[in-house]
């Protein structure tokens, strides 16, 4: 099987192409990354080691994807992956890279004949569809009740069939408008693909920052002695999200990519569902048992743009349909990051301090 992933330096890409190797040796996997986002350059060591075959290029010029032979299946996980991009300065970079990327993706799948495993975000749902959800607020977390105003939504979380109406941040409407444009590839150039609307994913190698990857942000800000902020909802801490370790995602991928007509043309929220979820509150006091460290951190009353209360995933239609549930708790999640911290400090130090 040839195999490619775009985005393949990146946090989730380059995870994703190094335990397919380890697991399936005998693919030829290519990657492709613009190595935009620090901290990727120390990926493409790691991945040329493994005998994965690194292409530097990016997906927003079509002329990129010439060096790269026909591929079986075309596993799309670049993106700017930002909540904030766009929403100050120019989008353009947000939209050339997350709508007419996957185009130049779904292009080169076509010449290839190649299946499409897209990855997308919880983000496409609305932010004040989300904001207006009836919750209950316990001592350390906000929490959903099964009452709920909408279709798609209870205290298991929210599902496929949520409402779409509404603004939901400049990069989740690019990930959305490429889902859309997925299913006419899917449907009127017979292309198979699927669609995983992930919440937040973690792991080893995610380079955290404040707008995005904030479970290693706020892990590594424990680890090095620095501060954090609860920032708006009171700055109590108490905005929650469900967390999925990559080693997770890579269970359904791998499933995805050895089972594409079970799944062709589905969309699935997959996420860490509430078996693994987490308020900052909640983080900050494993953060502090695992690493052994407290550090200060501040309260900030204000609500930040397009922030939401909080987001757990429903993830009932992909284990119905392909058997496939987070294995992965936030405690062992804090653990491996913790761990992978220790083993790379030197490197990760001048990035994630």
């Amino acid at each position: 099987m040839k195999l490619l992933i775009t985005g393949g330096a990146g946090f989730v890409g380059s995870s994703l192409a190094l335990s397919l190797k380890a697991n399936y040796p005998q693919y030829e996997i290519f990657v492709l990354d613009n190595l935009k986002r620090k901290g990727s350059e120390l990926n493409v060591a790691r991945l040329t080691q493994a005998g994965i075959q690194f292409v530097h290029g990016d997906i927003r010029n079509k002329e990129d994807f010439d060096p790269i032979p026909p591929v079986d299946t075309l596993i799309e996980a670049s993106a700017e992956p930002s909540v904030l991009a766009g929403l100050t300065g120019t989008p353009d970079y947000l939209i050339n890279t997350n709508l007419f990327g996957t185009v130049n993706c779904l292009n080169f799948a076509l010449k290839s004949k190649a299946n499409v495993i897209f990855l997308s975000t919880s983000r496409v749902y609305p932010i004040k569809t989300i904001e207006t959800l009836n919750f209950e607020e316990s001592d350390t977390r906000f929490v959903l009740t099964d009452n709920q105003p909408v279709p798609g939504v209870s205290s298991k979380g929210i599902a496929e069939n949520f409402p779409l109406d509404g603004a939901r941040s400049l990069y989740g409407t690019t990930k959305l408008a490429s889902e859309l444009i997925i299913q006419e590839y899917q449907e009127f150039f017979g292309l198979k693909t699927v669609i995983n609307r992930c919440g937040v994913i973690t792991g080893p190698w995610q380079m955290g920052k404040v707008d995005q990857g904030v479970m290693v942000l706020w892990i590594a800000k424990h680890y090095f002695e620095q501060q954090l902020a609860y920032i708006g909802y009171g700055g109590t801490g108490k905005q929650t999200r469900d967390m999925l370790h990559i080693a997770d995602l890579y269970r359904l991928i791998d499933w995805e990519l050895h089972n594409i007509d079970q799944v062709n043309g589905e969309i699935l929220n997959a996420g860490g569902g509430i078996e693994s979820s987490a308020s900052l509150q909640e983080l900050t006091k494993i953060c502090q048992e695992v690493t052994g460290k407290t550090i200060p951190i501040k309260s900030v009353t204000e609500n930040r743009a397009a922030d939401i209360r909080l987001y757990i995933t429903d993830n009932s239609k992909v284990t119905k349909l392909t058997g496939w549930k987070p294995e992965l708790g936030i405690k062992e999640i804090v653990t491996d990051i913790t761990k992978w911290l220790d083993e790379n400090r030197a490197a990760l130090e001048p990035i994630l301090k």
